[in-house]
């Protein structure tokens, strides 16, 4: 059976009599990607927001995370190893100081971009005779390659610093704070793929919001549009998944299995958000042997959360939260661009700011 085109799915939307104000908020970078390169907000009925969320791994990666990766590079005699973004994102240090890992590399770390962690692989098998340290930042969908390169077997010399979190929780947060500032949720449709989308029907079925997982087209995003502004005209709130080519009840359950065998869930800190319970993936006590956090001296500095919420005047935090557009920071566009990258949604290609940058969203 042939499914619905975006246009039909437009029209769709265009027939519904709509409430005034509706916000629709995503949490995925690839989600905001697809909205913000197809011009969706241009089209939709006056009135209808859609908000870009947390949705973006490396822009809530802790700053005390980032800072530990810099000075372990710097002082260690080891490779260290990341996904290529995670270069590039600054910490709140004096320009005058090295606050980035690809600054860290440029002094003469040896700071390598991967794209996979088979890449990390077969850079440690390659020098056997040096640690390689992968610095591993991500939600589920990136944490579960790296725990299946540990499940299924590592050099002895290759060491992951983890800094992986989970997506829901985030969401619970916003929702349980009172004034989560959105009508309709769309779910992320890839992280949907491997945990299932049960996980998101408490969104639905405890705080009566209207919520649809999406994939990365037009058609399917305005297919969730379409099947959350619906439930918010008709007063009848449920979890419907749009993305039906990929996601399955129950997920990915190999994925799920490694994840568990690999880790432990626990608080954790987001920047600019702040701890959120039962959000964070360590390595469990099994795995310790493959735990940088175990084997190398401690570089992590408590005094960097006083400065995590975000560099002086960086809306980054807010834009994270759905509380803020991009262009509504002061620095957007004027001190704080791709090339010269303030705050951290300017630097990943999942930050809202990049992704508006990106577009040709200029002020």
């Amino acid at each position: 059976m042939q499914l619905p085109d975006a246009k039909t799915w437009l029209q769709k939307i265009h027939t519904l009599t709509l409430p005034k104000g509706v916000k629709i908020i995503n949490v995925c970078g690839g989600h905001e990607r697809t909205i913000s390169q197809a011009g969706l907000r241009s089209i939709l009925p006056k009135g209808v927001s859609l908000i870009p969320g947390p949705g973006c791994p490396v822009c809530i990666c802790p700053e005390e995370d980032i800072y530990e990766a810099i000075q372990l590079a710097r002082q260690e005699s080891v490779t260290l190893v990341a996904f290529g973004d995670m270069l590039r994102v600054p910490v709140n240090l004096p320009r005058r100081e090295i606050r980035s890992l690809e600054q860290a590399r440029a002094a003469g770390a040896d700071v390598r971009p991967i794209a996979s962690p088979l890449e990390a692989v077969q850079i440690a098998k390659q020098n056997d005779n040096k640690p390689v340290v992968f610095f591993a930042a991500g939600f589920e969908t990136t944490m579960v390659p790296v725990v299946s390169m540990l499940a299924q077997g590592t050099p002895d010399n290759l060491f992951v610093l983890m800094s992986g979190r989970l997506t829901w929780p985030a969401v619970a947060m916003l929702l349980d704070s009172g004034e989560p500032g959105f009508d309709v949720l769309v779910a992320p449709g890839h992280v949907s793929t491997v945990m299932g989308p049960e996980e998101w029907a408490f969104v639905a079925e405890k705080h009566h919001i209207p919520t649809a997982v999406a994939g990365f087209t037009p058609a399917s995003l305005l297919a969730a549009f379409y099947s959350t502004l619906r439930q918010l005209v008709e007063g009848h709130c449920f979890l419907d998944n749009c993305y039906r080519e990929v996601v399955r009840d129950g997920g990915n359950v190999t994925a799920k299995h490694y994840l568990k065998q690999v880790t432990k869930v626990v608080d954790a800190n987001w920047r600019g958000v702040g701890i959120i319970p039962n959000s964070g993936f360590v390595l469990n006590d099994a795995y310790a042997l493959h735990d940088a956090r175990v084997h190398f001296p401690s570089y992590a500095d408590k005094s960097r959360k006083q400065f995590g919420e975000m560099p002086a005047g960086c809306g980054c935090a807010k834009v994270v939260l759905g509380k803020m557009y991009p262009n509504d920071c002061k620095l957007y566009g004027k001190t704080c661009t791709p090339r010269e990258p303030v705050g951290p949604c300017m630097v990943s290609d999942e930050g809202a700011c990049r992704i508006w940058w990106a577009s040709g969203q200029r002020s």
